[in-house]
């Protein structure tokens, strides 16, 4: 067993070669949000990977590796960034890596590397989400964050995603 270091924390821009683990680690990221939203894997075993595939090649989106030490420990993919608006689409880190404070340093970093305005959204029922992101946001922005509500584009039978908006100065 590797012990875990928060001083081992790194986040990297995700290559090619990187994207076989980036897609395990979004299996397991979506593992864990089908917990919130009651949703089952496709036939053979995976989940909607459409955020994946855009990550890697779409315009404005950029993908990066978590990791402590030498081991995989999560991934953030970054949305908006040819727009006004950053967008942390999705954030994940494994869960032995977990309640560190790995996650904070890690999503520091990446809000830091694309200074602006930033909206983060996560879902009202994982109380741990909510924790988390509140705390990065005050971490990041002290008192000056909002959190909205909003629905889910094209789901109405979810419940609304809370939204948290701030901005980082470069």
């Amino acid at each position: 067993m590797t012990d875990i270091h928060t001083t081992d924390v790194s986040v990297r821009l995700a290559t090619a070669e990187d994207r076989p683990t980036v897609e395990r680690l979004w299996l397991m990221f979506r593992h864990d949000l089908s917990e919130f939203h009651g949703v089952l894997p496709g036939a053979d075993g995976g989940f909607r990977s459409d955020r994946l595939e855009h990550a890697f090649t779409a315009p404005g989106w950029v993908p990066y590796l978590l990791a402590c030490g030498e081991r995989p420990a999560g991934l953030a993919f970054v949305r908006g960034l040819d727009g006004p608006v950053r967008v942390l689409n999705s954030f994940f880190v494994v869960r032995g890596a977990r309640r560190r404070g790995i996650g904070l340093r890690a999503v520091r970093e990446v809000l830091g590397r694309h200074p602006g305005p930033w909206e983060i959204a996560f879902q009202e029922d994982n109380r741990a989400a909510v924790c988390f992101w509140e705390r990065v946001a005050e971490d990041v922005a002290g008192g000056a964050w909002t959190r909205e509500l909003r629905p889910v584009p094209g789901r109405p039978e979810l419940p609304p995603d809370a939204w948290i908006s701030f901005a980082v100065t470069g």
